[in-house]
């Protein structure tokens, strides 16, 4: 670890995309200018985002600062804490065995499934009239 290294990643979550930067120390966070608390107002969305910090043991170690954008909160927080964990693997290469393990480098890849035409949305049909 270097330590006046920044390490760049992006994180992306149904149509949200998460721009991270991870800079060496002391645990801030800057997301959209915002505190975690104040941006996403989800104790359970601001947990979400400092795992890939806390699998590592690096919840004290790493500044981050990064732009959020599309999408909503929940899609938001999961593409944030999909580029820190990426971000983590290009300061550290050794960390990569347990974000993999903890399942944070993987992309989700669920998107919004598109309304097909003759229904009224994705999956749901129009009611079946035998007469």
């Amino acid at each position: 670890m270097n330590d006046t290294a920044t390490y760049y990643a992006t994180g992306k979550r149904k149509t949200a995309i998460a721009k991270v930067r991870l800079l060496p120390g002391t645990g801030k966070f800057s997301i959209n200018r915002q505190s975690p608390e104040d941006y996403f107002r989800r104790e359970t969305l601001v947990r979400m985002v400092k795992e890939p910090l806390g699998v590592t043991d690096n919840l004290g170690r790493y500044d981050v600062i990064s732009d959020v954008s599309g999408g909503g909160i929940a899609g938001q927080a999961g593409a944030l804490s999909h580029g820190i964990a990426r971000a983590l693997v290009k300061a550290n290469e050794s960390l990569r065995v347990p974000l993999k393990a903890a399942g944070l480098l993987t992309r989700d890849p669920r998107k919004k499934e598109r309304k097909k035409p003759g229904q009224p949305g994705a999956r749901k049909k129009y009611q079946y009239s035998k007469r």
